[in-house]
């Protein structure tokens, strides 16, 4: 034995460290190695386990050919939101892993203790990454683990998820965003490390939504999983997929964005009201025009940054803008219509018939009846004075009276007076009948116009809340 120790003590160093734990590691090949401890304390289970502490750089198995098995599982703590740009989700986990070493075990009551807490980079910890991740994790560094009496090894740390997700915004702001979160070894394959759930995904997302702090944008749906298997023998990366779901809070967005808009479009709506001839009608759409833009830039950070397809919300304000200039365009043609029908020509026959009495019936508008020309006047002119209806002509010498030359002078100016009303009358007949189109044309425009609205909203909000109770 004395030979033994003193053949031990020539050796150098680093082959006597060797030797020692290949001596500790002989009796014990196909179980834990059971550690001794001198007294029931923590400095003496810590002076125990400083020869396993030597093996961290390999895996804990007495056998390479055993698998390592991680349980995991994790609690989501908060959303910190979603970059629709950069098509990424922002989310806060604590993660628990639980594995065995098999390198370490020990008697709880000679111990003094069940557990204990040493540094991490004294133990061996798996490589288990996200491979969604997309950028550093700042969250606090935990630097230590919990050994258990029986090699059971406890890692939990909180992680800072920026992870890649598909986002969907076509349904903003009623959107549901479902993504995904693959835990899987960097670099062991599935012979080497299997991961599997150590809680049902229901309670995962159960003790999520209870601690869950940050109740802004974003709210936690549910969250599922499911393990990817693969029939290779062992030549793959085990895998462990989670999805979670999650659903924008909409309040804001309708607030700020819909219900103003809304407004504005009903405004522009009943200003059909107005009367169309008059200049503020038309200056009044112009400045609500001005306005809904001068909304839109305003109200611009809300809007979602477009990507694979155009958000539903953007196709509706295009509408309610595209709506609101194709109603000052029929406001400019209607008061054209209006304000230059004394020079148009006469109504044609066939406007007539389908327009006044087709369509006018249809929006209900009142027929104005012809006025009745009086019969029993007649225009004095020459011919009448020759077929003796007028006043006689003197016959004999011509009398120099003044006083009758003033009346025939009169009564000749007062001819020509009556031939150019008669032409006024006619020419006013055929305005009117061009304003009453105008008026036809607004009232026709003016329920096109509603039952366009209407179609177009009920439609989009049918998608939205179809989006948003899935």
């Amino acid at each position: 034995m004395t030979l033994k120790r003193a053949t031990l003590k020539s050796l150098p160093p680093s082959v006597m460290a060797t030797v020692v734990m290949f001596l500790i590691l002989i009796p014990a090949v196909h179980s834990a190695i059971v550690i001794n401890c001198s007294e029931p304390s923590q400095p003496a289970l810590l002076e125990a386990l400083t020869p396993i502490l030597k093996l961290s750089a390999i895996r804990p198995v007495m056998n390479m050919n055993t698998r390592t098995n991680v349980n995991m599982s994790f609690i989501m703590y908060g959303i910190l939101g979603v970059d629709e740009k950069g098509q990424l989700l922002l989310t806060f986990l604590w993660q628990h892993f639980w594995w065995m070493n098999e390198f370490v075990s020990w008697d709880p009551t000679q111990c003094g203790s069940e557990k204990i807490s040493l540094p991490r980079k004294k133990f061996w910890v798996p490589d288990i990454v996200i491979n969604e991740f997309m950028d550093e994790n700042t969250a606090p560094f935990v630097p230590y683990v919990y050994l258990y009496s029986d090699g059971r090894v406890h890692d939990a740390q909180p992680i800072r998820v920026v992870s890649s997700c598909n986002l969907n915004i076509y349904t903003f702001p009623f959107d549901i965003q479902n993504c995904t979160m693959t835990f899987n070894s960097y670099i062991h394959l599935a012979k080497d490390i299997m991961i599997f759930l150590n809680k049902d995904a229901k309670t995962i997302t159960s003790q999520s939504k209870s601690v869950m702090t940050t109740m802004g944008e974003w709210e936690l749906l549910d969250i599922d999983s499911h393990h990817i298997e693969e029939h290779s023998e062992g030549d793959y990366i085990d895998e462990l997929v989670f999805n979670v779901r999650v659903r924008r809070r909409a309040t804001l967005y309708v607030v700020n964005l819909l219900i103003p808009s809304c407004f504005l479009i009903t405004v522009d709506l009943f200003s059909f009201l107005l009367p169309p001839q008059s200049v503020d009608r038309s200056s009044f759409k112009m400045t609500l025009i001005l306005g809904y833009t001068v909304f839109l830039l305003i109200m611009n950070d809300l809007l979602p940054i477009t990507g694979n397809t155009i958000p539903l919300i953007n196709v509706f304000f295009s509408l309610c803008l595209a709506l609101m200039v194709a109603s000052l365009l029929e406001t400019i043609l209607i008061t054209n219509l209006l304000c230059g029908s004394a020079d148009f020509s006469p109504i044609p026959r066939w406007v007539r018939v389908f327009v006044l009495q087709i369509l006018g019936r249809l929006v209900c508008l009142p027929q104005k009846t012809k006025k009745k020309k009086d019969s029993g006047m007649k225009p004095y002119t020459v011919a009448t004075q020759q077929k003796g209806d007028g006043p006689p002509e003197e016959k004999g010498p011509v009398v120099d009276d003044k006083a009758l030359q003033e009346l025939r002078s009169l009564g000749r100016d007062l001819q020509a007076i009556r031939l150019q009303v008669e032409q006024k009358q006619g020419g006013s007949q055929s305005s009117e009948e061009w304003v009453q189109v105008g008026f036809i044309i607004d009232r026709l425009l003016f329920g096109i116009y509603i039952l366009f609205v209407s179609v177009s909203f009920i439609t989009i909000i049918i998608i939205w809340v179809n989006s948003y109770s899935q």
